[in-house]
């Protein structure tokens, strides 16, 4: 039986045994249902999903013979307590088989990154890596940071650790290449030079300053340089600027100059000394604690394109080498991966997980443990890099613990929160109106669970902040009560906090009370008097009480950063949001009318309105409109 939410690759052969039981807790059931699956198991490489009674998913795992795999399950004294628990929890099993291991390697982490189950290692970094796109689509190509999905046509360079280390790039290539960087509509409209032209980091081929052959010769100059040949390409503009000195040419030179300067300079700024090892990502892992922490080198070309820290959740329990084997599948599943890939330790199947990254970047893939050279070197000074950062996050840590000790005391909570959601309205007048709740925990800002929540009940009123509060509160909370009803797991808030006064508190309360919903604290958070920022806000509570916390307390700056970031998101929601509906045009309501189409009426009668008062035979004289077209707009406005 075939599972929806199995990628397509592996539908040629899979199949799904559910087994259902009682909802609670119970090491027997879970073992039963188990033992149910193993009956008609094939012993064949696939992935596994151990679901719970509502079929959600508590671990995905992947065997060289399912078989042999899932009997493990049911040798339960053998398990350490946390894949007991987990067997106390399993209802149900969806298997999907696999043509080999290297397959449902793959397979396992796709699916791992899309559910995220409770007893996974999980990457806990979600945010997309940068990359630098030299486009090939345009005579004089344009050089820009890219990320998400690759379908521009052109030459992708990456990753990039982060923002900062492509925008250096970025300047480097403008400074050394002169590359351009506007978008193709500008480019087109261009009658003189920009600034990036007079602050000689452009060569202006919008005005023709330069023509195609020259441009496309920065280019190749580009290319090598960001495949590492930096070498070569300061040796060529040594010798042009020698050459333009020769000939008396002082301006070119200067500007020659200047370019062997940025080179130079960049060259210089190389925190990592990588010259020969070509493309490589290095890992490192580092364990305190109970915590691990993961560094991350992206070298390419020799050349450092920064590195980053990451701190896997659910890693108890779990051994170090499992952790990084887990870690570098998933890390994959978004990141293509170098040829060269150093790591401080063995994996725990290192070659199965050379044989699938290969099938995904459909080229060879080296797995290592440098022992010397400047390898090790490399790999040494990832290992201190994980060591200091997981130092780091370790002491933000203990302070984070500390505030939400502290948000606890302050409120009145059981334990400190594991999950704060912050809410927030936002519109003109009444227009693009919207409502957002943010979401926060121990480890900071959840952005994979933020929400936005459009306006769409009648009753609602535009502009009426309490009654769009009322509604982004119901429909929040009816849902969660719905999907969740026993409020276990991480769908349910220990703490609300409303961007709002005792108008807000109270909209909020009763919308709770409706629900039959008595054990989630709200606090409104009001501005202070001036509506300034000099920590002078008014908490409001639901009893009543309201207070205001010293202007230099840890907990107000933490609760502000919740409050700021609530509504940052809401405006940023809402502008978007104004900017859609700004483009928008009553010719958008007309069935079988496209962007072309709507171009070309608005283009020869200039307004919507124009367009709906024209008669049928002004319609059909408009270019680019069939007849049938036309009988289909004239229809629209006047057949009623």
């Amino acid at each position: 039986m075939s599972s929806p939410n199995t990628p397509d690759r592996f539908n040629e052969e899979k199949a799904t045994y559910t087994v259902r039981g009682s909802d609670a807790p119970d090491l027997a059931a879970g073992v039963a249902a188990i033992r149910n699956v193993l009956k008609t198991l094939p012993a064949r490489p696939g992935v596994y999903r151990m679901n719970d009674a509502r079929g959600d998913t508590l671990y995905v795992g992947k065997a060289r013979a399912l078989k042999n795999r899932v009997t493990n399950y049911t040798q339960v004294e053998r398990l350490p307590k946390r894949l007991q628990r987990m067997v106390a929890q399993t209802r149900g099993m969806t298997i999907v088989t696999t043509n080999n291991e290297a397959e449902a390697l793959l397979l396992e982490a796709q699916l791992i990154k899309r559910y995220r189950p409770a007893y996974n290692v999980l990457l806990r970094d979600d945010k997309s890596f940068p990359f630098i796109l030299l486009r090939a689509d345009h005579d004089f190509p344009r050089v820009q940071k890219h990320r998400g999905a690759r379908r521009a046509k052109g030459n992708y360079y990456g990753p990039f650790a982060s923002a900062g280390s492509v925008n250096r790039t970025l300047n480097a290539l403008q400074k050394l290449f002169l590359l351009r960087s506007c978008t193709d509509g500008f480019f087109k409209t261009r009658d003189r030079p920009c600034l990036l032209y007079q602050i000689k980091r452009c060569s202006a081929p919008c005005v023709g300053r330069i023509d195609q052959a020259a441009y496309g010769e920065l280019v190749s100059d580009a290319k090598a340089f960001l495949a590492g040949k930096s070498t070569q390409v300061q040796a060529k503009l040594g010798a042009q600027m020698q050459d333009a000195a020769e000939r008396m040419d002082f301006e070119l030179a200067a500007v020659l100059r200047d370019r062997l300067k940025a080179l130079t300079f960049i060259q210089g700024t190389q925190a990592i000394n990588a010259e020969g090892v070509g493309d490589a990502d290095i890992f490192a892992l580092a364990c305190k604690h109970g915590h691990m922490g993961i560094q991350a080198f992206f070298i390419r070309g020799g050349q450092n394109w920064g590195h980053r820290s990451f701190f896997p959740a659910h890693t108890a329990d779990v051994p170090e080498a499992e952790v990084l084997q887990s870690f570098l599948m998933q890390f994959y599943e978004e990141v293509p991966p170098a040829r060269n890939i150093f790591v401080d330790r063995d994996l725990p199947e290192g070659e199965i997980v050379e044989q699938a990254l290969c099938e995904r970047a459909g080229h060879k893939v080296a797995v290592s443990v440098p022992q010397r050279g400047t390898r090790r070197r490399l790999i040494e000074q990832a290992t201190r890099n994980a060591e200091e950062a997981l130092d780091r996050h370790n002491a933000e840590s203990t302070t984070q613990a500390k505030l939400l000790r502290e948000v606890a005391d302050l409120f009145d909570l059981a334990g400190p929160p594991d999950r704060i959601e912050i809410y927030d309205n936002s519109h003109i007048q009444g227009t693009s109106a919207l409502g957002a709740m943010v979401v926060a925990g121990p480890e900071g800002f959840r952005k994979g669970q933020y929400r936005k929540f459009n306006m769409r009940r009648a009753e609602t009123v535009a502009g009426d902040d309490y009654g769009m509060m009322r509604e982004m509160l119901s429909r929040r909370f009816a849902r969660a009560a719905e999907e969740n009803p026993d409020r276990d797991g991480d769908g349910w808030p220990d703490l609300v906090l409303i961007d709002g006064g005792r108008g807000q508190l109270n909209v909020a309360k009763s919308v709770l009370e409706d629900l039959g919903i008595e054990d989630v604290c709200l606090v409104g958070v009001a501005k202070g008097p001036h509506h300034g920022r000099e920590g002078r806000e008014v908490f409001h509570l639901m009893d009543g009480r309201e207070f205001q916390l010293p202007v230099n307390s840890p907990v107000l700056f933490y609760l502000q950063r919740l409050r700021d970031e609530a509504h940052r998101f809401a405006i940023g929601a809402h502008r978007a949001k104004r900017a859609k509906a700004i483009g928008a045009s009553p010719l958008d309501e007309v069935p079988g009318i496209g962007p072309a189409r709507k171009k070309a009426l608005l283009m020869h009668f200039g307004t919507a309105r124009a367009v709906r008062n024209a008669s049928l035979r002004d319609l059909q004289q408009a270019p680019g409109v069939s007849a049938a077209v036309a009988q289909q707009v004239y229809d629209f406005y006047h057949a009623r």
